[in-house]
């Protein structure tokens, strides 16, 4: 099992239980990645997933420093302009997804962090 894709995967269904229309996943350029972007009403959501097998390292929601912050913010610009979408209400969320068991907890954190 790839803990990282599976949750994900796990990620992205909790989303649309949610209401979440995924517009993507696992969005590359040759400089960024972005696990999920997706629209929550009128607000385009880019979402990082982060996945762990237990807390020995912390809840997984700290691994989402300053610098993976500034990553994530230069994709969604990046996403923004190469898309031609201007004046668009825009939020950076995290989903923790943890297994401990057969089923992850999956906890939203909406607005997680602000864009500059």
């Amino acid at each position: 099992m790839n803990l990282g894709r599976t949750g994900e995967e796990a990620a992205a269904r909790f989303l649309e239980t949610l209401g979440y229309n995924i517009l993507e996943q696992n969005y590359r350029t040759r400089h960024f990645e972005i696990d999920i972007i997706a629209r929550d009403g009128d607000t385009l959501c880019f979402v990082e997933v982060k996945t762990r097998s237990n807390l020995k390292k912390g809840l997984p929601r700290e691994a989402v420093i300053p610098a993976k912050q500034k990553k994530i913010i230069l994709g969604a610009s990046f996403y923004l302009k190469s898309n031609k979408i201007a004046n668009q209400r825009v939020r950076f969320d995290v989903v923790e997804v943890v297994y401990t068991g057969d089923l992850p907890e999956i906890l939203l954190i909406p607005n997680a962090f602000q864009g500059e």
